[in-house]
């Protein structure tokens, strides 16, 4: 390998193509997968696997994939995989399955990038502690491409993709004290795995002036911005309740945000 090059990087063979050959082919993939953990409980391996060239672009947002005639890495169209696996196992108990499959696919690099970046629900702090961790195994080999995430424009950088996708967490959970990209995802992943509750409050009272800034219609708006309320509401929550806001993900507090906004105009 030459000096300063990185680790080339494998996908599945079914996320590369025409989107309607991979859009097949994911299916596919999902009925197969569904089809084994019926059986056994296991998942089978992609049956191959593809180098991806140095510098190609992997699309990890559908939004980003506006070209469909062109044949492209279409990393995001896992979720078709997943969509595929439920249908063969008729919709049953998919939550159970969703967390054995996410849990066999951070075993691989394009799989480790597909959870951390399309940022399914749940988005614990353990959960997306386990996510972020799985990235960081990887970080070499994925250096080694480029992405397109959710806006149009020059291709990314493996730093700039996961402060596009996971900007929230390094700012909730590591937001001083570290310089590069990766040593923030490392620091903010140990803090998550190793969260008690306290600490993920402490961390979502961070960021909840960043959640607040994407809203622009609450008419209690000064009083869910309140510290003190949004201590105290959060401080109710049950624990599992509690468990579903840990990471202290944006999506997640906006959610949260509604809820108070729904509550106090009840009243």
């Amino acid at each position: 390998m030459a000096p300063g090059q990185h680790p080339s990087l494998q996908l599945p063979s079914f996320l590369y193509g025409l989107y309607p050959s991979v859009n097949q082919k994911t299916h596919k993939e999902g009925l197969r997968c569904g089809e084994q953990y019926g059986k056994d409980g296991s998942f089978p391996v992609p049956p191959q696997m593809l180098e991806v060239a140095p510098g190609e672009v992997v699309l990890t947002h559908g939004v980003a994939d506006f070209r469909h005639e062109q044949p492209v890495w279409r990393l995001y169209m896992v979720s078709n995989v997943m969509s595929g696996m439920y249908e063969a196992l008729n919709w049953r108990n998919t939550l159970p399955v969703d967390d054995l499959y996410e849990t066999f696919c951070r075993e691989s690099a394009w799989g480790a990038l597909y959870f951390a970046t399309s940022q399914d629900a749940p988005r614990s702090a353990e959960r997306t502690a386990l996510r972020l961790q799985a990235v960081l195994r990887f970080w070499e080999p994925l250096q080694s491409v480029r992405y397109l995430f959710k806006t149009l424009g020059p291709a990314l950088t493996l730093d700039e993709l996961m402060v596009a996708s996971c900007g929230w967490a390094m700012d909730a959970w590591c937001p001083v004290g570290e310089t590069s990209v990766y040593a923030r995802l490392k620091t903010g992943a140990e803090r998550m795995a190793r969260a008690t509750r306290e600490d993920s409050l402490e961390a979502i009272l961070r960021q909840m002036p960043r959640a607040l800034s994407y809203v622009r219609d609450l008419k209690h708006r000064a009083v869910v911005s309140d510290p003190s309320f949004q201590r105290e509401r959060l401080a109710a929550l049950e624990p599992s309740a509690f468990e579903r806001v840990s990471g202290a993900c944006t999506a997640d507090l906006l959610e949260k945000l509604y809820d108070w906004e729904h509550e106090l105009g009840l009243h």
